[in-house]
């Protein structure tokens, strides 16, 4: 169990399983017109420009704009790259949405209706602030504030990231922990000075054959295999 008041979250891999999703999605929106493609080869595709485009906010080269506007210009380039022309932009802007429809990790509901009983959860994701509502509508996600990027102004692995979704929550930064399957997010946080827990999503990026963010860091406070776990960590009915 960690001294911490408010739990924070990393939702992208660590709360839904986009992936799986996204290939879904596509699949959905591209094969009754034609399209047959290697839908989970198109969501590896679409999430491989999502570092790159938020670097280009996060070093000074554009101005601060919503991962939906990130997402949709990462897909006009994923588009053309898997041969996929002539799509409407109703069409697009459907397919862009993708990203608001994904589904959670079986473990995650009951693992956080017990958490919240103890804590205040809030999404610290990148996703912008209309995309963590719509998703978590859809999937029945309860979250006591939606934090993040597009409130801070500023990106993961910033450290006003993590500096405001504490702020905001009008505590300290080490009362606050930061749950997340990806190393590199929870070394962001704990050099802002959060408290740090690691769950494993050892299927995130594949199927097989996943090869990072198998276990966690060294440095991390806590470490679980699932939502329920850390609810049994965390002490909570």
């Amino acid at each position: 169990m960690l001294p911490v008041k408010a739990l924070t979250f990393d939702v992208f891999g660590t709360v839904v399983d986009w992936r799986r999703s996204v290939a879904r999605e596509a699949a959905a929106a591209l094969d009754p017109l034609g399209f047959s493609l290697n839908w989970n080869a198109f969501a590896l595709a679409w999430r491989a420009r999502y570092q790159p485009a938020m670097e280009r906010v996060r070093s000074g080269g554009r101005g601060f704009v919503k991962l939906d506007v990130l997402h949709r210009e990462n897909l006009l380039e994923v588009l053309e790259q898997f041969g996929v022309a002539g799509l409407p932009d109703a069409a697009i802007d459907d397919l862009n949405r993708a990203w608001h429809r994904l589904d959670p990790w079986p473990d995650v509901l009951p693992g956080m209706a017990r958490l919240r009983a103890a804590y205040p959860l809030a999404a610290l994701s990148n996703g912008n602030v209309a995309l963590i509502v719509n998703m978590a509508r859809r999937a029945g996600i309860r979250w006591d504030a939606i934090l993040g990027a597009e409130v801070a102004r500023a990106y993961k692995p910033m450290p006003e990231a993590y500096h405001s979704a504490a702020d905001m929550l009008g505590l300290a930064p080490a009362e606050v922990a930061l749950v997340a399957a990806h190393n590199d997010d929870l070394k962001a946080a704990a050099a802002a000075g959060l408290r740090t827990i690691f769950v494993a999503r050892r299927t995130e990026m594949a199927d097989e054959g996943q090869t990072k963010d198998l276990e966690a860091w060294d440095g991390a406070d806590l470490a679980a295999e699932c939502f329920e776990e850390l609810a049994d960590r965390m002490g909570c009915p």
